[in-house]
């Protein structure tokens, strides 16, 4: 598992520039998060470590038979072998179960903390942010091209795009006239809430905008780390098999909206839509579900519709916000001069 096995530490790379994982000083704080004079107001030096540390370089082996390194293997008898019993739900050679779930539990509390601020920069000015999420090749950034065609006169669109290598997909949201930011993980197989909070200081969305975040090919390792955003959206194409939802249960699980992509492929194949949308609600009872084509478009309006209602919700809590503000200043400034009469 990527949050153990210290997978990319060191090769991430935002438009071709290094980005320092806290193995060298730096400070890190988003322009305008506290305030529009403090680029760079607060340190994050000691927590850059969260990204992919070594922990297990310096575990000494241990048997993997004994009370310690007991790792929760299971033979089911049916010729099949389980890795993902006990409680950190994987193993990793020479780690017992307590020393992976610390690890882990260590790492996504710093990422929490990132993604805490990015969805407080993110709420100030009233952005919607969506992870897309999926297996390679499920049609992700073409869905992104044509979603922002349908977009244009109603909202402006910035993108931040995942790829462990080139920057391909940026450039073809660029061609858009989009704003595109490209983030490159090396060996990382997801993206995590730090990367995102420098992009973010880079790509400079505006205000009252919608910013999709195009997360690596991965069905795996993205599900367990929040970027900020408001909600995941998993895509899933007729290409793949109707039970990836049970097969990866972790990242349906975590999404709000699952688009079931390349519909104009139905005719041509073997794919049991039904079966993979009940598939996919047995593992997420309340998982929303569109099935589009972001080739021909069928399916788009559903999809647009969807955006547009979740941006008024960002709106309208953002509202509510200023009006609480509002509403405490009035407070405040009746006390004052209620005691200025006194």
């Amino acid at each position: 598992m990527c949050n153990v096995c210290g997978c990319g530490a060191g090769e991430t790379r935002i438009e071709g520039e290094a980005l320092n994982d806290g193995r060298g000083p730096y400070r890190w704080a988003p322009v305008g998060r506290k305030g529009a004079t403090q680029a760079h107001g607060h340190s994050h030096d000691h927590a850059h470590d969260h990204a992919h540390p070594h922990a297990h370089e310096h575990v000494p082996p241990h048997d993997h038979h004994s009370p310690q390194g007991h790792s929760h293997i299971h033979d089911h008898g049916d010729g099949s072998v389980h890795y993902g019993h006990g409680p950190a739900g994987a193993h990793a050679p020479g780690m017992s179960q307590a020393q992976m779930v610390k690890i882990e539990q260590g790492i996504l509390a710093k990422n929490d903390g990132f993604a805490d601020q990015n969805r407080d920069w993110l709420a100030q000015r009233g952005i919607l942010a969506l992870n897309l999420v999926s297996s390679p090749g499920s049609g992700k950034t073409t869905l992104l091209v044509r979603t922002i065609e349908a977009l244009k006169g109603h909202m402006a669109v910035s993108v931040v795009e995942g790829d462990q290598q080139t920057s391909f997909d940026a450039e073809r949201i660029r061609a858009t006239g989009a704003p595109a930011l490209q983030i490159n993980t090396g060996k990382g197989c997801h993206l995590d809430a730090h990367m995102v909070g420098r992009a973010l200081d880079k790509l400079a969305p505006p205000e009252q905008s919608l910013l999709l975040i195009e997360n690596v090919g991965n069905l795996v390792c993205p599900a367990a780390f929040d970027l900020g955003e408001a909600a995941k959206v998993v895509v899933l194409s007729v290409t793949e098999g109707e039970d990836k939802p049970l097969k990866y249960p972790d990242m349906f699980a975590a999404a709000r909206l699952m688009l079931v992509n390349k519909l104009d492929l139905l005719p041509h194949l073997s794919f049991k839509l039904d079966d993979a949308i009940a598939y996919a609600r047995r593992v997420n009872p309340r998982l929303e579900v569109i099935c589009l084509s972001a080739t021909t478009g069928e399916g788009f309006a559903a999809w647009t519709a969807w955006i547009e209602a979740r941006r008024a919700e960002v709106l309208a809590r953002r509202q509510q916000t200023v009006d609480q503000l509002h509403a405490r200043i009035a407070a405040l400034e009746a006390q004052l001069a209620a005691l200025g009469q006194g």
